[in-house]
Formats: C-alpha cells, structure tokens, sequence
C-alpha cells in the first residue's frame, strides 16, 4: 500500500493519527464524517491502519539501529576511558593538565559485591510485592482446576483481521 492510494478525507485521516499533538476525539469525529457505505469506509480505514503499521515498523527498525549505534558509541567511550586510565597508572601520573582538559585517576566508593547470595539474611533482602502468574492460573482454569476457577475467569475478546 502506498500513499497515493489515499484520497481526500483519508489522507487528513492519516494526517491527523500520524500527528501525536491532535486529540483523539479529533480523529473520532473525522472518522465519524467519512462519507460512503461501509464496504467503502472499510477499505478506507484498511488503507489507513496498513500506512500506520507501516510507518510504525519503519519507527522501530530505526529505533532498533540508533539503539545499536548508540550501545557501540558508548561502548567505544568506555574503552577509551579504561584504556587512558590504564596508561595514566602506567606512566605513574595519575593527575595532569593540559590546555584543554584536566585529568585525575581517582578511585571510586567502594561498592558490595556478593560472594555467597545463598546465605544472605532476610534483614538484607529487600521485600517486592508479589507478581500474579496469570500464565499458570490460565493453565489451571483449562486443565479443570476447581480453586482456580473461584478466583479467576477466562475472557474471550475479538479483533479484527485485515488481509
């Protein structure tokens, strides 16, 4: 699908879901005032929804690349600082200025690291409140299970397919 297959009140449809600044109920009523039957406004919104997913997947794969390309800068900035502060100690000069910049080797706070998290007291563990497993009581209420049932219930929503 490409745009030049959207006409007139479809293409300031497009315009208004692509902006993030207009209100929802905008869009909501320019759906509302789109002329024809509903076979011609199904088309219509198809043409619409498949540009939208479109420019969606093109967000992510660019968003997925500047990720990418942002870990592998950082990733260079780190090795460059540790292998600066390597040849600081070296060189045994820890501390320098120069036109530019001024540099220090300093050592940081001291941080805990675990050696033996099984023996850790309870006094030391912070509490997080529980997580519900929807997976295994979805899995219980299939399998017949009679508590499961008494807390929970399966909903059968829908959507629809666009091919």
């Amino acid at each position: 699908m490409t745009l030049y297959e959207l006409t007139g009140q479809y293409l300031q449809l497009l315009a208004y879901a692509e902006d993030p600044e207009v209100d929802p109920q905008v869009i909501a009523d320019t759906l509302e005032a789109l002329d024809g039957d509903i076979e011609e406004k199904a088309d219509g919104y198809a043409k619409v929804i498949r540009q939208l997913k479109a420019d969606a997947e093109a967000l992510k794969v660019e968003i997925d690349r500047l990720t990418a390309r942002k870990r592998a800068i950082e990733g260079n900035v780190d090795r460059m600082m540790e292998s600066l502060k390597n040849a600081m100690i070296l060189c045994e000069k820890p501390k320098f200025k120069t036109e530019l910049f001024t540099f220090g080797v300093q050592n940081n706070p001291p941080k805990v690291v675990i050696d033996d998290p099984e023996n850790i007291p309870q006094y030391w563990l912070i509490q997080q409140d529980p997580k519900v497993n929807t997976s295994a009581i979805k899995e219980a209420i299939q399998n017949g299970d009679p508590f499961a049932a008494n807390i929970a219930h399966l909903e059968q929503g829908q959507s629809l397919r666009i091919r």
